[in-house]
């Protein structure tokens, strides 16, 4: 009876010192991550040059929505300094 509750009490105890190894290791990996870095979530791309002024009148008169006289005036005009 001695011998049966000898290998019983080690059976226990190893029991034991692997449940406490297992719980050792998932507290581990749950505390570093799984060995992942966080996403670092790229910065927004940087907004599209707008046009300038002199670009986009010479896209309409040569998309024909202005006429050549209107054209000359507006670039006359935005070649004055103010």
């Amino acid at each position: 009876m001695m011998g049966a509750m000898s290998a019983l009490f080690l059976l226990l105890v190893l029991a034991v010192v692997f449940s406490v190894a297992v719980a050792v290791i998932v507290i581990v990996v749950l505390a570093l991550g799984n060995g992942r870095r966080p996403r670092r979530i790229p910065p927004p791309p940087a907004p599209a040059p707008r046009p300038d002024a002199r670009e986009i009148l010479r896209a309409r008169f040569a998309a024909g929505e202005i006429d050549e006289d209107e054209y000359l005036r507006r670039m006359s005009a935005l070649s004055q300094d103010w």
